[in-house]
């Protein structure tokens, strides 16, 4: 499914131009679910935190029972190697990934002497800074480890997001802020959230239902250096409904503000604004 343009793929040792089949039909992956993924960005001829995104696709392969063929190291070689064909002001998603060939005799589990690997470039514009997104509630929860690879970034989630989404947007929002098992607020449907209150940046603390974002750390780190409270707590839908500021934090677009939460509308505060600041900040001189 190509979501932006310009797409190029690496598989089988080399890079081809276009949206590359890369999964038969018989390949665990495909009928069975064993897919993961990672997600980095290209954008002012920088790649941040490229590093950790391709170190996390080799820790949720093997969180799926995957051989993970490709190092950290090479994986970002590769991907520097596959950018040399975008301009150097494009916006471009990298996204690495891992799928099962084979499975056991019963074919559920997959197993090690084969693993697909494949990356794909595709130019996908930052959104604007003006945008901002609404947030409703859906019935549909993050689920725990016993349930499923929660501690992956594992293609075999997505379907329960995707129930999220469509049952929000039928309610004209754009994103679902989601529960965690216990009823407490885990995140949104494709990104980490945090609120402000009285100056304070609050974000659900880790808790094994959802995966602590990468860029979630990177803007948690980021507000410390600057001097500003940041509390991984259990939060509420109460909270967020007495927040003054709401934002989403993702790889996507780093920083999402939200405009409301079912009837409760935020101002695109001060502190979101200074997320960004500090984001790009960052980025770009390191």
């Amino acid at each position: 499914m190509a979501t932006g343009s310009n797409i190029r793929t690496y598989f089988n040792g080399t890079w081809h131009e276009g949206d590359t089949m890369v999964m038969r039909a018989a390949d665990h992956g495909a009928w069975l679910g064993s897919s993961v993924f990672d997600g980095a960005r290209y954008v002012q001829g920088v790649t941040p935190d490229l590093m950790a995104h391709c170190a996390r696709v080799n820790r949720s392969a093997e969180a799926l029972m995957l051989r993970p063929t490709t190092s950290t190291e090479d994986m970002i070689a590769i991907v520097e190697d596959g950018l040399k064909a975008y301009a150097p002001d494009a916006a471009v998603y990298i996204r690495p990934m891992y799928w099962g060939i084979h499975g056991d005799v019963t074919a559920i589990v997959p197993q090690p002497e084969e693993t697909g690997f494949a990356i794909c470039l595709e130019e996908i514009p930052m959104a604007p800074e003006s945008a901002a997104a609404t947030l409703g509630r859906t019935r549909f929860r993050r689920p725990v480890m016993e349930d499923a690879v929660v501690n992956a970034k594992a293609g075999c989630l997505y379907p329960n997001n995707a129930r999220m989404l469509a049952e929000v947007r039928a309610r004209g929002f754009a994103n679902a802020l989601v529960a965690d098992a216990m009823g407490n607020v885990a995140e949104t449907a494709t990104a980490n959230v945090f609120m402000v209150r009285d100056g304070v940046v609050m974000t659900p603390i880790p808790n094994g239902t959802f995966l602590s974002g990468i860029t979630r750390a990177r803007h948690i780190a980021n507000l410390r250096a600057d001097g500003v409270e940041v509390v991984e707590t259990v939060l509420t839908f109460k909270d967020f409904e007495s927040a003054d500021e709401v934002f989403m934090s993702g790889n996507m677009n780093k920083v999402t503000p939200v405009s409301g939460f079912e009837d409760k509308s935020y101002q695109v505060g001060p502190v979101t604004r200074r997320v960004r600041e500090l984001y790009w900040d960052w980025a770009l001189s390191a």
